[in-house]
Order: structure tokens, then C-alpha cells, then sequence
């Protein structure tokens, strides 16, 4: 006798509902995905007992009639998919004819629905696949789809499942996702008789994001405004691939409701590419430890991607991945240059068209102490100095014209020695005298946050991330262009090296000549240092060329895409944190000047490497309202 038999179709459902019908958020997924196919404008949702108990979704769609209502319960009944060549071109979020025989198969299902035009509805309930009774229903147009009683007929797959709250938070987390590319269409999400979302139809992308994300700060648009036919929020180039959505800032990216979601075609998905695209392209934007959040949308073309790979089409294939991938990472690069320059033409552009720039992009190389000022006619006089001119790294760091207060609120106004203004007149007369208008220093706080106003802002500025970012951006851009500059030691440092470093050295000598050291072998393990780059010249060489080779010896040097691998940019920001001006330094009047300047230059200036903000703008409105005064 063949020990090989067909399965029956009640327990071909039940394996098939093991795949597709994991959790009660499965099943919210799933109904509401049908909703959104049948071109609902509005739907509801409602919970109960952690999903097992009920889950109710109504929508305004199309409804069926009584022989749809009966055909959708079949396996393999769709409405969506005729043909197998259709596979190639999937417009819809459902089209295996899965789910619901899947779920009828594990609770007791009720559907209630009316077509347009029809004047009653059709009523079918369903007890774990066994279909109990049909009959005609007054009902108003659309569908209603009850599920109880999930899991009853299966106690060990009930038994797996979360706590009430984990499973609540999954099927909150189901109806979000769908909400979020959908923002023509209502929803609202009733757990035990609570409201918990509430999205009115008609929203702007924009506003069903900071909803959902529940933020009200600044969204950053993925869109590449060289792209003519792209609109707001999209980036398009490359065979029809675009790219919508928005990243929150990144300093705000850990927060609760905050993360990264992702969207191919109007489909949630989990892709690890494009995660960690994203993460790459955020690099020295993301402190360590926080993670992407915001939303990412690559429409493409149905026949360039494969969603079929996965029972529930979590996960997709792209045809094109290395496209797909370039196109992610350059509209995530775009649209955070963009947000840079917003930002730069906020604090450093003229209050009026016909004013000159804020402050020149230099001013010179020469540093001042409290006791040696420069007068107008040595500032008129100064060289220009590309980005990072501030009087240079080694003597800007050193030469502080003051001490840090530990432990104490030290806000302090520095004096000119030859005028005898304090900071704000000097500052304030100097930028009236040549035309400037952008920030103007007040004063500095614990010896380390410049306090600045510009038109009914307070702008408090870290000047050691500000100062830091200039030389990391001096010393990327350096490299990459194959002319470091290198400072010539007058007395060559001898290094002896680890047997795993001085390996590293040997491998890589093109690529550490190319950061400006100058290097001679002396024999066993010991090398001679002759030049080290310029703008760490007031570091230890020793001490520099050691931290290169450890973090070389342990990850690739090599750039991709015109950036740098995050070896290199870990090597850089390092350097630069240990170059860059101190806490505890006092800067003189020209050198909040200088450093204001070198930022207004920056490509980036916002953020650290590290990715620590550089800066924090308070409005007036805000100030005044620490102090009960609105309204005064």
C-alpha cells in the first residue's frame, strides 16, 4: 500500500495558515491589504483579547457579490492574477488566493459585503474551514471581515504566541506600515473600545509621517532636485526606479516610535541592502549607537523585482540590486546636502539680497591671545586660507586666551585689548563696517559653546564638534584628491611597531603616503617618521601613525563611490577630535570669527563626524517662554 497520500484541504489550510497567519497582526495585514485592493478610501480596525479574541475590518471598497463571497474562500482564488505570465507584473498587494482560507481555516470567520448597486449584502460565516451558513444581509457598500476565536481549533500554535501587548504592538506596528503609504485612505485602529491611531484621508505624505512617527521636527525629503521629472519627495533616474520618502534628523533617530521603514512598491518589506545602504550613507551623520529612522519608498518596475520569494512577501529580490543600491545611497547623500544648506543659508545669508556674505570664508592664519588683538587694517590684510584656516590646528588648540571653570555655569564676554569692547561691540561693529549680517557672537559659555544671535535666534555652537568637522571635511577632501599635504619634521621620529602594524605598514605604504606621511625603513621593526599630514602636525607622529595602522589593520582602506570606506573615515575623525579645539580653551573675538567663517565654508558643518549635533537653534518665541512672557 502507497504510503504517500494528498493532504486533505482542511489541513493543507492549516499548514498553509502556519506561513501566512503567524500572529493576529498577520492576520490584520492581510485583511487590510484586501481592503486597500479593492480600493477603500477609509478602513477600520478593531481589536480584541489581543487579537484572538476579535479582529474587525470594515472598509468602503468595492464589496462582492454572493459568488465572490463564496470563491474567496477556496484556496487559490484571486481576483488579481489570471495568468502566470501576471507574475512578472504584480500591481497588488495580494494575489496567491491564500490568506483567507488560511484564516478560515483557524477561526471562526465572518464576512459581510455589498457591491454598488446591490441592495443587500451577503453574509457567510465560516467555522474553522467549514462554511456554516450563507445568507442575504442589509449592509452598507464594502466589506466587513470578522475573525474570532483565532487559533481555537490549534492550541499549540496559540500557545506560541506573545504576550497581549507584544502581539497588540505588532498589529499597531502592520496597520502603521499600511498607513504610511497610503495616505489618500483613512484608518483608524480601536484596541478594547481605545482609540489608538487616527488618520483622516487626503493627508501630504509628510504629515501622515510625522503622525505616524509622532515628530514634529524637521523631515528631511528624499528627492534630487537636478531630477526635472522628479516632484517633491522623490529622487527618479535609471530605468524608472524612484525613490520617495523622508529621514528623520539623526539626531533624533532613537526615538520609540522612530525607526527606518521600508516600502518596494507599496509593500513593507525587510531588505537588509537597502538598511544598510541607508546606514552607510549616514555615515558621520549617526552617532554611534542610534540608528536610521524615517521611511524609504523604491517604486520600481513590477517586472524588476520579485515579491513572491516569501509566504507573507516580507522579503523581495531586486533584478537590478547594484542600481537599486547607487540610487538609495545618492538620493540619502542628496537630500542631506540639501538639508545642510538650508540650514547654512538660515544662520549665514544676508538679511537682505543686496547685503554682502555673513563672514568671508577666511580670515587668515594668525592666531591672537587676549593681550594681541589684530586691528582692521591686519584682518584686511590676511591671506585667504582655504577650509580649516583657523590659525592654524596646532596653535588655535593650544593658545586659548582663558581657563575652564570645572563644575560651574561660566558665561563669559572676552575684551578687546586695543579697543576695549567686549565681543559683542567688536564683533557687531566690525560685521556693520563690511556688510555683514550673519551670526553675531555674544559671548561663551563653560568655555566651550559659542553664544551667538542672529534675527530673533540664539544659536549655541559646540566649538570643539565645529572646529572638528572643519578638519575632518579638510582632511576627506585632502585624500581623496591624492594631495594631502605633509609637514616636515626638523626632528625625525624613530617608531618601533608591532610585528601585526608593521605588516600593516608594509601592505599599505601607497595608501598611508597618500594620507602625507613620509616614512624610512630602519631595520627588524623600526621605521623612521620624516613628515606626517599637515593638519595633524600638532599631534605626537608616533602616536598618529600608530592609530592609523590599528584601525587599517583590521578593515579595508579602499573607497568606493567617491567615499571613503569607514576605516578610513573612523582614522580621520579620530584625528580630527584629538586636533581640534579643546573645552576649557577661551577664543578671542577674530577666533569665533574664524571658526564661524570656516563653518559657513564647510560643505557639511551641522554635525561631528561622530555625529554629534555641532549646533542647537533656540527662536526667540522659545527663550521668552522659559520666562512666562508670552503675551507681556
Amino acid at each position: 500500500m502507497s504510503r504517500i497520500r494528498l493532504l486533505s484541504e482542511q489541513v493543507a489550510n492549516q499548514i498553509a495558515a502556519g506561513e501566512v497567519v503567524d500572529r493576529p497582526a498577520a492576520v490584520v495585514k492581510e485583511l487590510v491589504e484586501n481592503s486597500l485592493d479593492a480600493g477603500a478610501t477609509r478602513v477600520d480596525i478593531e481589536v480584541e483579547g489581543g487579537g484572538v479574541g476579535l479582529v474587525r475590518v470594515s472598509d468602503d471598497g468595492e464589496g462582492m457579490d454572493k459568488d465572490d463571497v463564496l470563491l474567496c474562500l477556496e484556496r487559490h482564488a484571486t481576483s488579481k492574477l489570471r495568468e502566470a505570465v501576471e507574475l512578472q507584473d504584480i500591481r497588488s498587494l495580494g494575489f496567491r488566493g491564500e490568506a483567507l482560507p488560511s484564516i478560515a481555516s483557524v477561526s471562526w470567520l465572518t464576512i459581510l459585503s455589498r457591491q454598488r448597486g446591490q441592495p443587500l449584502g451577503t453574509r457567510a460565516e465560516v467555522r474553522h474551514g467549514v462554511l456554516s451558513s450563507v445568507r442575504e444581509q442589509g449592509c452598507s457598500m464594502g466589506t466587513v471581515m470578522e475573525v474570532r476565536q483565532l487559533f481555537a481549533n490549534m492550541p499549540a500554535r496559540k500557545k506560541f504566541l506573545k504576550s497581549q501587548r507584544t502581539e497588540l504592538f505588532h498589529m499597531e506596528e502592520a496597520v502603521k506600515n499600511l498607513a504610511l503609504v497610503h495616505p489618500h485612505c483613512a484608518f483608524s485602529l480601536h484596541v478594547e473600545g481605545r482609540s489608538v491611531l487616527l488618520c483622516p484621508s487626503g493627508e501630504s505624505q509628510a504629515d501622515r509621517m510625522r503622525r505616524i512617527f509622532r515628530y514634529q521636527d524637521v523631515l528631511i525629503p528624499l528627492h534630487a532636485p537636478q531630477d526635472e521629472d522628479a516632484g517633491p519627495g522623490e529622487f527618479s533616474r535609471d530605468g524608472g526606479i524612484r525613490i520617495t520618502g523622508y529621514l528623520l534628523l539623526p539626531e533624533k533617530a532613537p526615538a520609540r516610535t522612530a525607526r527606518l521603514r521600508l516600502f518596494v512598491n507599496q509593500r513593507a518589506v525587510q531588505d537588509a541592502m537597502l538598511r544598510h545602504t541607508v546606514r552607510e550613507a549616514l555615515q558621520g551623520h549617526l552617532m554611534r549607537g542610534y540608528l536610521p529612522a524615517g521611511m524609504l519608498h523604491v517604486h520600481v518596475l513590477p517586472a524588476e523585482v520579485d515579491v513572491n520569494v516569501h509566504p507573507a512577501k516580507r522579503e523581495i529580490r531586486f533584478k537590478s540590486t547594484e542600481v537599486v543600491r547607487r540610487l538609495v545611497a545618492a538620493a540619502v547623500t542628496a537630500a542631506l546636502e540639501r538639508q545642510e544648506q538650508s540650514l547654512r543659508e538660515n544662520l549665514f545669508a544676508p538679511a537682505s539680497a543686496g547685503a554682502k556674505q555673513a563672514y568671508p570664508h577666511s580670515i587668515g592664519r594668525t592666531t591672537y591671545t587676549s593681550q594681541e588683538q589684530p586691528t582692521r587694517s591686519a584682518l584686511a590684510s590676511a591671506e585667504p586660507q582655504p577650509l580649516g584656516g583657523l590659525g592654524g590646528m596646532t596653535d588655535f588648540a593650544q593658545q586659548g586666551t582663558g581657563r575652564s571653570v570645572q563644575g560651574q555655569v561660566q558665561a563669559v564676554a572676552w575684551d578687546d585689548a586695543v579697543t576695549g569692547q567686549s565681543v559683542e561691540q567688536a564683533a557687531g561693529a566690525d560685521l556693520e563696517q563690511q556688510g555683514f549680517s550673519g551670526l553675531r557672537p555674544i559671548g561663551q559659555l563653560f568655555s566651550l559653546y559659542l553664544l551667538c544671535e542672529r534675527q530673533g535666534q540664539l544659536v549655541v555652537i559646540d566649538q570643539h564638534a565645529a572646529h572638528e568637522r572643519i578638519l575632518y571635511g579638510r582632511m576627506v577632501q585632502h585624500y581623496l584628491s591624492g594631495q594631502a599635504p605633509g609637514q616636515r619634521l626638523l626632528f625625525p621620529v624613530t617608531i618601533e611597531l608591532e610585528p601585526a602594524l608593521h605588516e600593516t605598514l608594509e601592505a599599505r605604504q601607497e595608501e598611508v603616503a597618500t594620507m602625507g606621511f613620509v616614512l624610512n625603513f630602519f631595520g627588524d621593526h623600526t621605521w623612521v617618521i620624516k613628515q606626517v599630514p599637515a593638519l595633524s602636525s600638532g599631534l605626537a607622529a608616533e602616536v598618529v601613525l600608530q592609530e592609523v595602522l590599528t584601525t587599517l589593520d583590521s578593515a579595508p582602506l579602499a573607497a568606493q563611490d567617491g567615499r571613503l570606506s569607514p576605516a578610513m573615515e573612523a582614522v580621520f575623525a579620530s584625528l580630527a577630535c584629538k586636533a581640534a579645539i579643546k573645552a576649557g580653551n577661551r577664543l578671542a573675538t577674530q577666533e569665533m570669527l574664524d571658526l564661524l567663517a570656516q563653518m559657513e565654508a564647510s560643505d557639511i558643518f551641522s554635525r561631528c563626524p561622530h555625529g554629534r549635533p555641532v549646533l542647537k537653534i533656540f527662536s526667540a518665541a522659545e527663550v521668552e517662554k522659559w520666562f512666562h512672557r508670552h503675551g507681556s
